[in-house]
């Protein structure tokens, strides 16, 4: 069976304050759908000043989404880690784990976008210095164990829910990615389907003595909206998901690899692009794919289009459980 995710980034290019508060509640209320119909994980991301309001704080919505529901998991991919105080990452992630019981799933990046950087006052040439320090500060913080940081020796409380440590991964698709996540122990969650990478990782692991595990993307991972009638859904709703699509295409170097990056500039070369599909319930059923990713609200889509897809995918793939509220 497929592992099933709903991704929200709550891009909405003409928002109002009122509109935009009404997408992060429907955001939250579909999460508790997905939930109560066995959706695997919401997914979640992190962008800055983005002029369509991209989501900026994902944990917060973490948070949000764990509030309001009972089993599913929350995996923010990704966070971009130099960015971070690393004490007070150590500190929010411990808290989210204790709240949800291990729920929470949390993918460190460094980014692409030097304007980030910027806007943060953080270098960006320092970027991979400060996300080993990130990363190994919050393996030690999580131990509950007094440790040496920055010429001093601090501790961090509370201790997480998870043990040894809440599920941290490495994204990226670099060879120091690969690199820094073989050293800590870490599992590499490329940003692409990249087998050299992947294996070059593992020899890394070899290396250092730790236990490789490597959550490669298939080939092709579609960003998927379900209708009845795709053809209509593609004429209504079609400049949403090119919107989404030419925005972070817009954010993309040569150097950087993503599995769903796009180099559509009409509806029409994105529809026969593949990264973004409009499928049926029956085709969505007969998908031969280890993960399914349902994107309900891309680009600003309609709250009541993004319900009705919701709706279908998880009658297609879904299985009802417990109701996410008593």
């Amino acid at each position: 069976m497929a592992f099933t995710v709903v991704r929200f980034n709550l891009v909405e290019p003409d928002a109002t304050r009122v509109s935009l508060a009404a997408r992060y509640r429907a955001a939250l209320e579909m999460a508790a759908y997905a939930d109560g119909h066995g959706v695997d994980t919401v997914q979640t991301e992190e962008h800055h000043g983005a002029a369509n309001s991209w989501l900026p704080s994902p944990f917060a919505f973490a948070g949000a989404v764990f509030g309001a529901t009972r089993r599913i998991a929350v995996t923010v991919s990704a966070a971009i880690g130099p960015l971070y105080d690393p004490l007070r990452l150590a500190e929010d992630i411990a808290v989210l784990d204790l709240l949800s019981a291990g729920r929470l799933v949390t993918v460190a990046g460094i980014g692409y976008r030097p304007e980030e950087y910027e806007r943060a006052g953080v270098e960006w040439g320092r970027r991979g210095g400060l996300q080993d320090e990130l990363l190994e500060t919050l393996l030690a913080a999580w131990t509950g164990e007094p440790f040496p940081y920055r010429g001093r020796t601090v501790r961090v409380t509370p201790r997480p829910y998870t043990r040894p440590h809440p599920p941290l991964l490495v994204g990226g698709s670099s060879r120091p990615a690969a690199r820094r996540a073989a050293r800590l122990g870490l599992p590499l969650f490329p940003s692409a389907h990249l087998p050299e990478l992947e294996a070059y990782y593992h020899r890394q692991c070899a290396e250092h003595g730790t236990a490789g595990f490597c959550m490669m993307p298939q080939e092709r991972t579609p960003l998927l909206h379900v209708s009845e009638d795709p053809d209509r859904a593609w004429a209504l709703y079609g400049e949403h998901l090119l919107h989404e699509a030419r925005t972070y295409a817009s954010w993309q170097s040569k150097d950087i690899r993503s599995a769903v990056r796009s180099g559509a500039a009409t509806v029409a070369e994105l529809r026969e692009e593949g990264v973004h599909r409009i499928v049926t319930p029956d085709e969505l059923a007969a998908l031969d794919a280890q993960s399914l990713v349902l994107h309900p609200l891309c680009g600003g889509m309609p709250v009541e289009e993004g319900w009705r897809s919701l709706r279908l995918f998880c009658e297609a793939v879904g299985k009802t459980t417990a109701p996410a509220h008593g």
